[in-house]
């Protein structure tokens, strides 16, 4: 049965009350604004360690989304306010998200491949301990089995064993283990070694990004974008005519802009399931993202435009519609971000000079493996996308 969903365009989904205008507009980002300082004072009392506190990494949170939403606003609805204001506050608190918001990547990068490798190699314990778990067993084993020098430091021969009868025996017992075993085990052990060496390549970079994102937060750029924001929460540059504008036109036109951008996409190859398309110039050596992910990182910036648009068209009460296509699509690109973010780490941990080859190929394994999230992201979004928006009385 297919799902109904509210159609955006209908007069019956728009916001209830008066037609929104510039007034409207100032509210929102004056609440965000609030919200920015908000989150900005509850940083400072919560402080940052080494690694910050859990406080201040939702205070980190908070002060992005404000960040997000006010720049959204100033682009979607720049016809009515400042453009002078509007152009140089803008690339600011992009500086400002994209900051705050690198830690926190790295961080859900690191714990996403080790998730993978671990699920790949197929292995009871996380890919870093695999290896001091293989000597534990080693170390443990029954004394018939290794060298015991209690027993005169040689291990008893075992009982000798037909070679032919029991390969043929492992054979009708189970077929597929048997050929299987040499790769798994080959990708279990180069799992331990990949993993070692995404942990120390992502901790250092998420260590960077902290020390950067407090330098960030001190420095004297930073303390000019907050100034400005405090100004904003009490006095937003409006033009004269903004008063009497509505702001639904301008929020359409952020609908058109991501319903063409959509259209450019490539919705009927990613409604096929298991296309393989994502793994095209998967061997590339060229250490640029892939292309192909370019629009769909587009897409996904665009929807986050509309999102934020319809919440400003929605005033201060937020009495707009929630529209679950447009979630669910928001959170198939975040999936797609996500692991074309985690492939691209992997590959560039498989250039490491002189890594073993077993590391080589786990980390090949794995760059497939996120690719292939990628190819199912984009069939997620494929299917939330086309379905058909029906009104409901």
């Amino acid at each position: 049965m297919a799902q109904q969903h509210l159609d955006p365009t209908d007069p019956r989904s728009r916001p209830v009350g008066p037609v929104p205008t510039g007034d409207a507009l100032a509210g929102y980002l004056r609440a965000q604004a609030t919200e920015f300082l908000r989150a900005l004072r509850l940083h400072r009392e919560t402080g940052s360690g080494a690694n910050g506190s859990e406080g201040s990494a939702e205070a980190a949170r908070a002060l992005r989304r404000s960040a997000r939403r006010i720049s959204a606003g100033l682009h979607t609805f720049q016809s009515l306010l400042d453009s002078d204001w509007c152009e140089a506050m803008r690339p600011e608190l992009a500086w400002v998200s994209g900051t705050l918001a690198m830690e926190h990547a790295y961080t859900a990068r690191l714990e996403r491949l080790l998730t993978a490798l671990h699920r790949l190699s197929g292995s009871t314990a996380l890919p870093g301990q695999t290896v001091g778990a293989v000597a534990a067993g080693r170390a443990d084993a029954p004394a018939g089995t290794r060298a015991d020098p209690a027993a005169g430091g040689s291990a008893a021969p075992a009982a000798p064993v037909p070679q032919r009868a029991a390969s043929r025996d492992a054979g009708l017992r189970n077929p597929p283990a048997t050929a299987a075993a040499p790769e798994r085990g080959n990708l279990t052990v180069g799992a331990a070694k990949a993993g070692a060496l995404l942990d120390r390549q992502l901790t250092l970079a998420r260590t960077r990004a902290h020390s950067t994102a407090l330098q960030a937060l001190g420095s004297s750029r930073f303390h000019a974008v907050a100034d400005k924001v405090a100004v904003l929460a009490s006095e937003v540059p409006l033009t004269r005519a903004a008063g009497g504008t509505d702001l639904r036109p301008l929020a359409a036109a952020a609908q058109d802009r991501l319903t063409d951008a959509v259209s450019a996409l490539p919705l009927v190859t990613a409604g096929s399931p298991y296309n393989a398309a994502a793994l095209v110039h998967g061997l590339s050596p060229d250490t640029v993202p892939h292309p192909q992910d370019a629009p769909w990182h587009q897409v996904r910036l665009l929807l986050r435009l509309h999102r934020y648009a319809r919440e400003a068209v929605s005033g201060p009460k937020g009495n707009a519609v929630v529209d679950l296509r447009l979630l669910s699509a928001g959170r198939a690109l975040n999936r797609h971000r996500d692991a074309s973010e985690a492939a691209a780490a992997a590959a560039q941990a498989a250039r490491t000079p002189r890594i073993a080859p077993a590391t080589a190929y786990a980390l090949g394994v794995l760059h497939a493996d996120q690719r292939h999230e990628v190819e199912a992201a984009r069939f997620a979004f494929q299917q939330c996308w086309q379905k058909e928006t029906v009104r409901t009385s």
